[in-house]
């Protein structure tokens, strides 16, 4: 068994621990564990339709055949029917846990006391037919989770030297080489060192088109490596056989992550779960005591205990709230899975309900909605200063760093320079916001923002700051470099806007978000010059990480609910004070996938109003579930109070329950209606 199969395992075993209530009050104990029997997954269900089989047969026979004969046909219905509701009941009772299954069981025996063997048996078998039902039904949303653990392969060809020898994945290690011929699955998270292919990402990323690998530089890093070298475990192979470097193991591939953390997100309540297990804890008892006044009505009321006690059995089945307590956690299961399905992560009922109800969303700037990918088109040297000196200068620092203006940097000198060596760079510091601070050729060498140096001794002197201001006005982030304390120069900086991002806005205002932003860094006329390109209703520019996160608190005290996407590492503590924190291209981002509610697996914005329609459906289907479930109740409990029998109650019962689960289940279907193309439903 590969790595990945052990998470999934593992994740199904928190899963079954974890849910509790929420998995169906209907005995969410021992079915949590899986129904095994004599006939393997389906004995629940056979043994339902023995039930209702031997039930008609009691039936027909009861006016014709020896009482006798009838009855041993009844007890055979209780059998079959009750076989498994019984099980459950002694389970949940047990962990001291008191169920509808146990209700059930006390109103078809109180059925069989007063000789109602017919109605009794009805209730059984209605019940575990719907029990067997509503089992294979939320199965079908847990396999679509399941079903992303089995997407890597169990074994891997391994290449040392020129044998090739197929290994299971659980064995592959950091470094091996393993040969992915066309068509394969890939075995592993790792780099491109030899060959050419198109990979189709979509199981892992969402991603309809496939993407072109080629081979990565010798020292290339996974995190850091562009797209077109970096491949991921249970993606698929094209027409060109590749070979790959593995830069993770199988327990810490992409897959198994999103396995692991997709499973344990089912497991997690949502605002509405919390609001149906509080109503349970306070209806529940009610209809016990109302239950225990029934019973007693025959000394009251000039009648007979018998019929007192069937009113009350009566009652007892149409109060069990079995419709509510699977509505919510059905839906959510569903929505999560199909999430999963389109490359989109979401951690849990919470962030998947939230997300369907925002009304204001605040985006990153660089690398969310512009490319990330930067180029320096300015570079303007002090006087007495070089070109070569103000480009080896910067980049020998902003090597040092991984963001993308550093590597706009690096690249530049690298082009103009005739990829001559830098000089080295030592003590290297952070400037969180601000820029970068390094020791050069025993110099203290800052880049950063003007403002940076605003602080520093000397200031800013005013021939840089005046070309700082003329590139700030023509769009441009800029960057000033200074070595002891001489000011080397300006470098200006160029991100475009990427191509989806003027649709993804307009999509979103079209699904009802009612104010989109953007918080940046960059200088405020940068900030413009984008918004003004997107549609947004407003940016800002100049902030700081804290800045940002004081923006999100405000905007929450006035807007209500509110999401923050970005990259998940400088934006982080503003996505954990927002509402729902949305990541992007998280498919080999540790960072984005801890720190986020909800990840976009693909570096592709567009799947943005994808996560949000599935989301607004979601809102919409637990309302509706809520909404049919809580009148079943309210319609079938003074019905039986004024004569409905038993019979019919369970019908009604069990029919609103298997009603619910199929409504949430047509999120499984959802189709992004934002994107033609989108055929993953």
């Amino acid at each position: 068994m590969s790595q990945d199969r052990a998470v999934a395992d593992r994740s199904q075993e928190a899963r079954d621990a974890g849910h509790g209530k929420d998995g169906h009050v209907h005995g969410s104990g021992a079915r949590g564990a899986g129904h095994g029997g004599i006939f393997g997954e389906r004995t629940e269900l056979i043994f339902a339709a023995l039930a209702g089989v031997t039930l008609l047969a009691g039936w027909l026979l009861a006016s014709r055949a020896p009482g006798a004969v009838s009855l041993s046909l009844y007890a055979l219905t209780y059998v079959f029917g009750g076989f498994f509701t019984l099980k459950e009941a002694f389970a949940n009772l047990l962990r001291r846990r008191f169920e509808i299954d146990t209700l059930m069981l006390v109103a078809a025996a109180g059925a069989a006391f007063l000789g109602e063997f017919a109605e009794g048996g009805l209730l059984l078998v209605l019940f575990s037919l719907g029990h067997a039902l509503e089992h294979y039904a939320m199965g079908r949303a847990r396999r679509a989770i399941e079903a992303l653990a089995e997407l890597a392969p169990e074994t891997a060809s391994r290449k040392r030297g020129d044998e090739v020898e197929d290994v299971p994945v659980a064995e592959l290690v950091l470094g091996d080489i393993v040969l992915v011929r066309p068509n394969e699955r890939l075995p592993a998270d790792g780099l491109v060192v030899v060959g050419e292919s198109s990979v189709n990402q979509a199981p892992v990323t969402g991603e309809s088109v496939p993407v072109d690998k080629r081979p990565a530089p010798e020292d290339a890093d996974f995190n850091k490596s562009a797209p077109e070298h970096r491949v991921f475990a249970g993606t698929i192979n094209g027409a060109g056989a590749l070979e790959v470097k593995v830069a993770r193991l199988a327990t810490e591939s992409t897959l198994a992550r999103v396995v692991k953390m997709v499973a344990e997100a089912e497991a997690q309540r949502s605002p509405t779960q919390r609001f149906t297990d509080r109503f349970e804890r306070i209806f529940v008892p009610s209809v016990l005591v109302l239950v225990g006044v029934l019973m007693l009505a025959f000394l009251v009321l000039d009648e007979p205990f018998s019929v007192s006690f069937y009113r009350a059995m009566a009652v007892l089945v149409a109060a069990s709230p079995c419709a509510l307590a699977i509505s919510v956690p059905s839906a959510v299961l569903s929505g999560v899975a199909r999430a999963g399905r389109g490359g989109v992560l979401v951690k849990g009922g919470g962030p998947l309900e939230n997300l369907g109800t925002l009304t204001a969303l605040a985006f990153d700037k660089t690398g969310t909605l512009t490319e990330g990918k930067p180029k320096v088109t300015d570079v303007v040297p002090a006087i007495g200063i070089t070109e070569t000196e103000l480009l080896e200068t910067a980049a020998a620092v902003e090597a040092q760093s991984d963001h993308p203006l550093a590597a706009a940097v690096v690249v530049a000198a690298q082009d103009r320079l005739g990829g001559a060596p830098l000089p080295s760079a030592e003590a290297v510091e952070s400037l969180t916001g601000q820029g970068i601070r390094a020791r050069v050729a025993g110099k203290d060498v800052y880049v950063g923002k003007p403002k940076l140096f605003e602080t520093l001794p000397g200031g800013l002197p005013e021939e840089i700051a005046s070309e700082a201001s003329r590139l700030e006005k023509q769009g441009r982030t800029v960057m000033v470099v200074r070595s002891g304390d001489r000011y080397l120069g300006v470098l200006g900086l160029l991100d475009t806007p990427r191509e989806a991002a003027a649709e993804v806005v307009a999509q979103l205002r079209g699904l009802g978000l009612r104010r989109i932003v953007m918080l940046s860094g960059d200088n405020q006329g940068v900030a413009d010059a984008v918004a003004a390109k997107l549609g947004l209703d407003e940016a800002i520019g100049g902030m700081m990480p804290e800045d940002k996160v004081a923006f999100i608190k405000a905007m929450r005290e006035k807007e209500g609910l509110v999401a923050m996407v970005g990259d998940g590492v400088n934006d982080a503590p503003a996505m954990a004070n927002a509402t729902v924190g949305i990541a992007m291209g998280a498919a080999g981002s540790d960072v984005a996938l801890e720190t986020a509610d909800v990840a976009l697996m693909a570096d592709d914005l567009r799947h943005l109003p994808f996560a949000v329609g599935l989301s607004r459906q979601t809102s919409r289907i637990i309302k509706q579930n809520l909404w049919a479930s809580l009148g079943m109740v309210a319609f079938l409990i003074p019905a039986t109070l004024f004569g409905l029998k038993i019979g019919a109650a369970v019908v009604f019962h069990e029919g609103s329950t298997l009603l619910v689960v199929a409504n949430a289940l047509r999120l499984l279907a959802y189709r992004d209606r934002t994107r033609p193309g989108d055929v993953r439903g």
